[in-house]
C-alpha cells in the first residue's frame, strides 16, 4: 500500500447526494433575511444586511425579483440590483470562515 508524498489520504464523509450546482426557483423575504429556494429543494437564507439596496427597499420592490438564466441570477429592475446564485453561495462561505 503506498501513500502520496503529502501523507495518507483522509477519508471523506459519505453523502447520498452531492449537489454540483444551485439553481434558484423562488425567492422569499423575511423581516431581516432573504431565502432562495433551489430546484433541488435546498434553501439558502442570507441576511438582508449584506445587500443594502434590498434592505432599504419597499416590499413591492423586493417582490419584483426576476430569476434569470434558468436560475443562476436574480434581478430587481426597480432597484437596479443583480445578484448571482454563485455569489450568494460564495458569500455564505466567506461569512462562515
Amino acid at each position: 500500500m503506498s501513500s502520496s508524498a503529502k501523507g495518507p489520504r483522509k477519508p471523506t464523509p459519505e453523502r447520498g447526494f452531492v449537489p454540483t450546482s444551485a439553481l434558484a426557483k423562488a425567492i422569499q423575504f423575511h423581516k431581516d433575511a432573504m431565502s432562495a429556494t433551489f430546484t433541488d429543494g435546498r434553501v439558502l437564507r442570507v441576511p438582508l444586511a449584506w445587500f443594502p439596496r434590498l434592505l432599504h427597499a419597499s416590499t413591492r420592490q423586493r417582490t419584483r425579483c426576476k430569476i434569470g438564466g434558468g436560475g443562476v441570477s436574480l434581478h430587481w429592475p426597480d432597484l437596479d440590483e443583480d445578484l448571482s446564485i454563485a455569489g450568494l453561495m460564495a458569500g455564505v462561505d466567506l461569512q462562515s470562515g
